[in-house]
């Protein structure tokens, strides 16, 4: 298992916190994920760029690295 940080830009409030959360834990390989305002570790055998992807389609707009 391996574990990653995102970094965001752009996340304001609550519910897009919820909703990055839910798009991480949604993908295939994640097994948890701990997400804030601004960023996330994630635990799982999703790759780097499947994570930057499902937050970025999930809420357009927030800068991730």
């Amino acid at each position: 298992m391996t574990q990653q940080s995102l970094m965001f830009k752009g996340v304001e409030n609550a519910d897009q916190i919820n909703q990055i959360t839910t798009a991480l834990m949604m993908l295939d390989g994640v097994d948890s994920a701990e997400v804030g305002r601004h960023g996330a570790d994630v635990e799982g055998r999703a790759t780097r760029q499947q994570l930057i992807a499902a937050v970025k389609a999930q809420i357009p707009g927030i800068e991730v690295q």
